[in-house]
C-alpha cells in the first residue's frame, strides 16, 4: 500500500460523521460512506437486535437502514448530527417490523406463535458477561422476555438510554418528541420493568421497588 493512499485511508477515518456523509451526498463517495457503516453497524444491529429479539433480522435491519441512508442522500438535510439521523431511520425500521410480527402473531396458527414465544424466550444477549455466561443468558432471557412486554414507544426509550447511552435529549431529537415525554416514558418503562421482572409471587410495593433497584446492572448485560 502506497503512503498516499494509506494518508487517504487515515484521513477519511478521521473526518466526522457529516463531514463523511456530505461526500456521500455530494460526491457518491464510496469510501466515505464505508467509514460511516464501519463506525455505526455495531451499534445498529445492537440496537435492531434489541428492539425485535432476533439477531439475524436485526442484520436486516441494519443492512437495510444504511441501504435507505445511501438511497435518501440527496434529500439528506444535515439540521443536526448524523448519527441522529441514523437512530431514527434505524427505529422506524424496527418499528415496521414489529408491526409486522404483530400481524403475523394475530393469523398465524396458536402452535405456531407458541413455538416462536419459546424462540424469544432463549433469546441470547449479544453482550455476555465473560466468566458468569450461564447467569448472564438466564438474565438475559428474562430481560428479553420484560423488554418485549413494553410498547414500543417506551421500549426504544429504555434501549436508548440505557443500552445505547444517549442523554435524554439526544433521545428527544430522535424520537422527535419533548425530553419531558422522553423522561415520562423512561420512568414508566423502568416500572414496568420491574414489574416484569418480578418473581411470579404476590407482588408488594417494596418488592417492586427492591427489583426495579436492580434493573441498572441487569439492564448493562
Amino acid at each position: 500500500m502506497s503512503a498516499s493512499f494509506s494518508n487517504v485511508i487515515k484521513n477519511l477515518f478521521q473526518i466526522t460523521d457529516e463531514q463523511a456523509m456530505w461526500r456521500v451526498q455530494t460526491e457518491d463517495d464510496p469510501d466515505a460512506f464505508a467509514v460511516i457503516v464501519s463506525r455505526w453497524k455495531i451499534p445498529l444491529h445492537h440496537l435492531c437486535t434489541r428492539m425485535v429479539g432476533d439477531q439475524h433480522k436485526a442484520e436486516d435491519l441494519t443492512q437495510e437502514a444504511f441501504s435507505r441512508l445511501f438511497l435518501k442522500r440527496k434529500v439528506y438535510e444535515p439540521k443536526g448530527k448524523l448519527s441522529t439521523y441514523l437512530w431514527r431511520i434505524t427505529l422506524n425500521l424496527c418499528y415496521d417490523e414489529l408491526r409486522r410480527l404483530k400481524r403475523r402473531r394475530e393469523t398465524v396458527p396458536n402452535d405456531a406463535y407458541q413455538d416462536s414465544i419459546l424462540a424469544m424466550e432463549n433469546f441470547v444477549s449479544p453482550d455476555p458477561v465473560p466468566g458468569v455466561e450461564m447467569e448472564s443468558n438466564e438474565q438475559a432471557a428474562q430481560v428479553r422476555a420484560a423488554l418485549d412486554s413494553l410498547s414500543d414507544s417506551h421500549r426504544s426509550v429504555l434501549v436508548l438510554r440505557h443500552y445505547e447511552n444517549l442523554k435524554f435529549r439526544e433521545i428527544a431529537e430522535v424520537l422527535e418528541i419533548p425530553e419531558g415525554t422522553v423522561k415520562s416514558r423512561m420512568a414508566e418503562a423502568l416500572s414496568q420493568m420491574a414489574k416484569a421482572l418480578q418473581h411470579p409471587q404476590k407482588e408488594t410495593a417494596s418488592a417492586v421497588s427492591k427489583t426495579r433497584s436492580k434493573l441498572q446492572p441487569i439492564l448493562a448485560l
